[in-house]
């Protein structure tokens, strides 16, 4: 986990104060806000307007400041219009942790809750705050950011770039028979509010072989498991548990069920949530949910490319399966980030980084050793002769970290320039597709 102090720092930290100057030019006020007061309110209400939402009563906004008591609030105010107290955009991050390949994580600022008003759109607005987040985290030390994205085409020009797509499933449960292990562990109903305890542990014992995954702030644990106190239909959900024969958890699911009232035998599972730290307990849980009576079809999101229940059930061809970008990462500092990680292969590259932001453009050596971890410098002056080539942007860059695309497969498309991008591809693949399981 993240020392809370490094987060209570970011917290505190005012705005960039280019991006300050910048929307200050336009007769705008950009700042952080805290949690607590009418402030907080109307900046809760400006993010439920900014997503199409509906307006927040007392109780949810009680339960909000609490959830996210953890993040850094900034708004951006117009204090000509009518409604002045009411922030015209917003953003919040937090300090995180990225796992990255080889087992480690990183800090990362986690950015979220990123809006402007239709009233004040094409000014500049959106560009500022991001810029001004990147900024910020960058001088603060924090060599990552990363964010899940409601529209995919905003983010390439900050430099962030899709690093771990995720898989949706649909399976048609008559067709897919189990030919997956039977493990000797029970899986068992729970209590959703047990599920919220034993989550966390779970979770922090198994994230960091995933690179892509996050360590998951607690308030979302509510939300999967519906025990937040405004939670809607939280009845509707049911949770497993898988013990193994000795009786240690290991594995958790939360799903629900839709009815079918043309015919009872085709109800559908929708699978909320799946966790598991063990083979036994992901195949265990995997095979209650597509055997379970009177149901056709199961439904899971936020799942890996990689998925081993694809070789679990005899015919492939009942699933389907759809993929779609998910966690965007952005590297801020680039010494930091590469030597965080570990590689596939052996190698030297000599990197050029472009960045549109200038935050972490330069000329890297970048060595890695046979044991896979690597150290990375400053190259002035001419590279050695045997380091590979590598000109890329920050953004491939970003998007072949955590190993889920080719350093070849971007070359082939135009992005990358190397004279060998099957050395390249070797040493930056990993042998685990990268996955995040939820939003933020």
């Amino acid at each position: 986990m993240i020392d809370s102090v490094t987060n209570a720092a970011w917290k505190a930290a005012p705005v960039d104060t280019g991006s300050q100057q910048t929307l200050a030019a336009r007769n705008l006020d950009y700042r952080t806000l805290s949690h607590d007061g009418p402030a907080y309110d109307a900046w809760l209400q400006a993010l439920a307007r900014g997503f199409q939402d509906g307006e927040r009563d007392d109780e949810q906004i009680t339960v909000n400041r609490e959830s996210t008591a953890y993040r850094r609030l900034t708004g951006v105010y117009d204090s000509a219009g009518p409604m002045a107290e009411l922030p015209v955009a917003t953003a919040a991050s937090w300090i995180g942790e990225l796992s990255v390949p080889g087992g480690r994580g990183i800090p990362s600022c986690a950015i979220t809750s990123v809006t402007v008003s239709p009233t004040h759109r094409r000014r500049g607005i959106a560009r500022a705050m991001l810029e001004g987040e990147l900024r910020g985290a960058a001088a603060a030390g924090v060599p990552m950011a990363m964010l899940t994205v409601s529209e995919s085409t905003l983010y390439g020009r900050y430099g962030f770039a899709p690093a771990a797509a995720s898989s949706s499933w649909t399976i048609e449960t008559k067709r897919a028979r189990w030919v997956g292990p039977h493990p000797t562990g029970r899986v068992d109903f729970i209590p959703r509010a047990r599920m919220r305890q034993l989550a966390p542990v779970l979770h922090e014992r198994a994230r960091l072989s995933s690179p892509g995954e996050i360590d998951v702030p607690l308030g979302h644990w509510d939300n999967i498991a519906g025990t937040r106190p405004d939670a809607k239909e939280a009845g509707k959900l049911r949770a497993l548990q898988y013990a193994d024969a000795d009786g240690e958890v290991s594995g958790l699911a939360v799903y629900t069920v839709a009815g079918n009232d043309d015919d009872f035998t085709k109800a559908a599972v929708s699978v909320v949530y799946l966790l598991a730290v063990t083979d036994d307990a992901y195949a265990a849980l995997w095979r209650f949910l597509l055997e379970l009576d009177l149901v056709s079809t199961v439904k899971a999101h936020e799942q890996s490319v990689d998925e081993p229940l694809l070789w679990m059930i005899d015919d492939q061809r009942a699933a389907t399966v759809t993929l779609r970008d998910h966690q965007y990462v952005r590297i801020l500092d680039v010494p930091e980030t590469l030597s965080a990680r570990s590689y596939g292969a052996p190698g030297r590259f000599a990197l050029e980084v472009s960045d549109p932001l200038d935050i972490a453009a330069g000329r890297y050596l970048l060595d890695v050793r046979a044991d896979g971890r690597a150290t990375v410098s400053a190259l002035d002056g001419d590279a050695p002769a045997d380091a590979v080539p590598l000109a890329l942007g920050i953004r491939e860059l970003s998007a072949a970290y955590l190993g889920g695309v080719s350093i070849a497969t971007l070359a082939r498309a135009g992005w990358v320039h190397t004279t060998d991008a099957a050395a390249a591809a070797r040493t930056f693949g990993w042998h685990v597709a990268p996955r995040l399981s939820i939003w933020y």
